[in-house]
C-alpha cells in the first residue's frame, strides 16, 4: 500500500512539475476573434479572426500574424485579412494548413517564419485554434526542446484537440531534430 502510495505520488508531481514549467496561458475574450489564448508575452493562439480585428492584434503588441486557414475554407477571407494588416503595419503570413491532410513542408515553412526575430511576437491563428496549437506544439517540440507532454499540454491549453495532429506534430519533431 506504501508503494503505490509513493507511486501516485511521484505521478502528481511529476504532472504538477510538467503544469507548472509550461508558460502562463490567459484565455481573453478578444472583438472579432475566436477563442484567443496568449502565452504570456510569447504568442497568442485563436481561432477565427476578423478582419476588423487586426488593428486591435497590432495595438496588442503582435509583430506578425500568421494565418494557417486554407483560403478556401468558408468565412477564411484571407485577402481581406492582409489587406487589413497592410493598413494596420503589422507582417501578415497565410501559411494554409489542412489539418485533415497535414504536409511537413508547411510546418517547415511555420518554423521559418515563427522564429524570424522581425515576426515577435506572432498571433497565430485558423478557424477554432486547432491547426495553431498543433503549429505551436511542433515549435515547442523542434526548437525549444520541450518534451512531448510539456507541449502538448500547452498546445491543449492553446486549442488543439485533435489526437491526429498531436501525432503530426510528434512524428514531424522526431524527424526534423534540430
Amino acid at each position: 500500500m506504501q508503494l503505490r502510495f509513493r507511486l501516485l505520488l511521484t505521478w502528481a508531481l511529476a504532472a504538477l512539475v510538467v503544469t507548472l514549467n509550461a508558460q502562463g496561458v490567459t484565455k481573453e475574450t478578444v472583438p472579432g476573434v475566436t477563442n484567443f489564448a496568449r502565452v504570456e508575452t510569447t504568442i497568442a493562439c485563436a481561432g477565427a479572426t476578423t478582419p476588423a480585428a487586426v488593428a486591435g492584434i497590432k495595438k496588442m503588441g503582435y509583430a506578425s500574424i500568421i494565418n494557417l486557414r486554407v483560403p478556401t475554407e468558408p468565412g477564411a477571407n484571407v485577402d481581406a485579412e492582409a489587406a487589413a494588416a497592410k493598413t494596420a503595419g503589422i507582417n501578415f503570413f497565410n501559411i494554409p494548413f489542412n489539418g485533415q491532410s497535414p504536409d511537413p513542408a508547411v510546418a517547415d515553412k511555420f518554423l521559418a517564419t515563427i522564429t524570424a526575430k522581425a515576426n515577435e511576437p506572432a498571433y497565430i491563428h485558423c478557424s477554432a485554434g486547432n491547426r495553431a496549437g498543433a503549429m505551436w506544439m511542433i515549435k515547442r517540440l523542434v526548437v525549444d526542446h520541450w518534451d512531448t507532454d510539456k507541449a502538448y499540454t500547452e498546445a491543449a491549453t492553446l486549442g488543439l484537440t485533435a489526437p491526429a495532429l498531436k501525432q503530426f506534430a510528434i512524428d514531424y519533431a522526431q524527424s526534423h531534430q534540430r
